[in-house]
């Protein structure tokens, strides 16, 4: 199964480590640090034209990480996949 990130864009559900709200986690410093390395190792892509609304983690099968800016809030993206959890 596949999660629509925007800008056409997919991940598939199992590379999928964390779906953040992104005005609710950046209040964190340890957050806010995460993002910043991300973006200085170049792993972090922008799917937005607006300012963005949530980050998805995802893992890929060589381990690297990549970091997603959606527009999407994290709720609509959680709805998208049909449950509240990945369980």
């Amino acid at each position: 199964m596949y999660l629509h990130l925007g800008k056409n864009v997919v991940v598939m559900y199992s590379d999928i480590v964390a779906v953040c709200d992104l005005d609710n986690s950046s209040h964190s410093y340890i957050t806010r640090k995460y993002l910043a390395d991300a973006e200085k190792k170049g792993q972090v892509v922008n799917v937005c034209d607006d300012l963005p609304k949530s980050f998805v983690v995802c893992e890929a099968s060589d381990g690297s990480q990549i970091v997603y800016l959606s527009q999407l809030a994290s709720s609509t993206l959680l709805k998208r996949t049909n449950t509240l959890s990945f369980e």
